[in-house]
């Protein structure tokens, strides 16, 4: 065959949404409907783009091992365009290959912010930006409905503490399957493809709180796809942290002991379902929380700290990591499981090593690293399903329990304005700002020139206990603007999260109204955005922390872990 042919090949299994075709185990299983295509060790569902005919596919092939006896050809019924058999039959010949779709890169959209944009200014700056899949962390209603026919994909999420009631009943299921799903879905709605059930439910600091209801919530919740005719569409996952697997070298990786149970119970539920392995890798968090973790090792740039496992050379934290995932659900016989990265960024301040550059170079270099289709050691030329930036926008009421930087992950500030130049492979070379964003007039609070400051520190409080400070802390922005630069910021935070409300900037005689933007260098005085649409409704909980060793932002549950450089979380 040559390569042209291959190529061919190649492009008519890409149309097809071919993740995955591996012959490792000496099995190939083809099998076809109406609606799914699956060509794996494990079946795994193919979705036909609309318009496109599947090929009529009824067969078993069995591939012999050098130790089995030859077997008699298989009989089988291929039928469809010429090019597809072609395509049916080279995959049979080369099942030795691995052929993959090229990886999509999505958002993660959060909504904890204190100055939100209109939901449709937002999916307007999604379709500038060419961007077609997003994430949510909840089904907010005015969210989805400005999603509605605007053909972006969707996974929506549900928060951690639903799941003991999904889990404990089929009704509570059916009512949330309808009012969030059902409700916006249907011809010129919203195209939803998965459902996020909880997040990051297994985490160590968790201490079992919520692992025990994750598969009786997705068989409940997967019943009511189906009695509302959508479980051939919409898919049931959940995103998982890196804390779940732990391994010395990434070929020894194995999900954590207290977790084999539940998590065979999961791969087989996703697998049986069609769906992929949703991991949240954070090379920064392994940087931030480890001084002893090698600086380049968390980019894709090379290293000077390479990980030797064996006849594989690791030179990224990224690639260990997930090879990590894949050898542990090899280990529970599942190797060839897509995986999605549900979240995975750099932030842009509120901590040493969290500035603009990092955060483009690091966005940059994995966005070529997953777009090049190169694979990793153990998934060579398998990049992964899709990849969910984290994330679209700031957001500027977020708990700061894991760390300042926590308000500063977006590749868009909260106002839609881009942070730095990046390229997601989707067409543009730099991003597309938010258009027709209404904000409040051009006006600072500042700290008064003549006023006596040596009272001011009751008055701040006050203002970084309500507003956003964070860029003030050490690492941040901010932090060098010097005393009265401090103040000012403070007092213009707090008067911007008052929508400018006059009383909001006096702090006892302290504060002035100014109209000459303060903002100095890097530093930036904000100016709030009218829209109140959507009002602000932070979703937190306050869950006492079970790990000393580990800081949890309480609404996400994202982890910091202190791991050695060995473990897992280094790679």
């Amino acid at each position: 065959m040559t390569p042209k042919m291959l190529q061919k090949i190649i492009y008519e299994l890409r149309i097809l949404k071919l993740y995955s075709l591996s012959s490792s185990s000496g099995t190939l299983l083809l099998l076809a409907s109406s609606s799914q295509f699956h060509l794996s060790q494990h079946p795994i569902p193919i979705p036909i783009p609309s318009g496109l005919s599947p090929p009529d596919v009824q067969m078993k092939y069995h591939c012999r091992s050098p130790q089995e006896p030859k077997m008699a050809a298989p009989r089988a019924r291929i039928s469809g365009s010429p090019l597809l058999v072609g395509a049916v039959v080279a995959a049979m010949v080369f099942s030795s290959l691995v052929f993959v779709a090229e990886s999509a890169i999505g958002v993660n959209w959060g909504t904890v912010s204190f100055h939100k944009l209109r939901p449709s200014t937002v999916v307007d700056l999604l379709k500038d930006n060419n961007i077609q899949k997003v994430k949510l962390f909840e089904a907010d209603p005015l969210v989805l409905r400005a999603l509605m026919g605007s053909g972006i994909q969707v996974m929506v999420g549900i928060p951690n503490e639903m799941l003991a009631a999904l889990s404990s009943s089929s009704a509570a299921a059916d009512l949330w399957v309808r009012q969030n799903i059902s409700t916006y879905v249907g011809k010129g709605g919203a195209d939803i493809r998965y459902i996020a059930v909880g997040n990051e439910p297994f985490l160590t600091s968790y201490a079992d709180q919520f692992q025990s209801y994750v598969v009786p919530a997705m068989v409940n919740l997967q019943q009511s796809l189906v009695r509302a005719n959508l479980a051939g569409y919409i898919k049931l996952v959940v995103p998982c942290n890196a804390d779940a697997y732990e391994a010395n070298v990434p070929s020894e990786g194995a999900f954590r002991p207290e977790l084999t149970q539940i998590m065979t119970q999961l791969v087989s539920f996703l697998n049986q379902n069609g769906s992929p392995f949703v991991v949240n890798i954070y090379p920064f968090l392994s940087l931030y929380g480890n001084s002893d973790f090698p600086q380049d090792y968390a980019f894709f740039e090379g290293t000077t700290h390479p990980v030797m496992d064996g006849a594989n050379t690791y030179t990224n934290a990224f690639d260990g990591n997930f090879d990590t995932l894949v050898a542990a659900l090899s280990k529970l016989g599942y190797g060839n499981m897509p995986i999605v990265i549900g979240e995975i960024g750099w932030p842009t301040d509120g901590a040493v090593g969290a500035n603009l550059t990092a955060a483009r170079v690091f966005n940059q270099g994995l966005i070529k690293h997953v777009l090049s289709n190169k694979g990793t050691p153990l998934r060579p030329n398998v990049p992964p399903m899709d990849v969910y930036l984290f994330s679209l926008l700031d957001e500027g009421a977020k708990s700061t329990l894991p760390g300042n930087f926590e308000r500063h992950w977006g590749i868009f500030s909260f106002d839609g304005q881009a942070k730095y130049a990046l390229d997601l492979g989707l067409g543009h070379k730099k991003l597309k700002n938010a258009k027709n964003v209404q904000y409040l007039p051009a006006r600072w609070c500042i700290a008064n020139p003549s006023g006596d400051l040596s009272a001011v520190a009751n008055h701040m409080k006050l203002a970084c206990n309500a507003a956003d400070c964070t860029t003030l802390n050490y690492g941040g922005s901010c932090n060098a603007i010097g005393e009265k630069g401090n103040v000012s910021y403070a007092f213009n935070s707090y008067y911007q999260l008052q929508m400018q409300n006059e009383r909001s900037c006096n702090f006892d005689g302290l504060g002035m109204v100014t109209f000459l933007d303060p903002s100095v260098g890097d530093c930036r005085f904000l100016v709030g955005v009218t829209d109140t649409s959507s009002g602000f409704r932070p979703y937190q909980s306050h869950m006492p922390l079970k790990d000393k060793a580990l800081s949890v932002d309480t609404r996400k549950g994202r982890v910091r872990s202190t791991f050695l450089l060995r473990k897992t979380d280094a790679y």
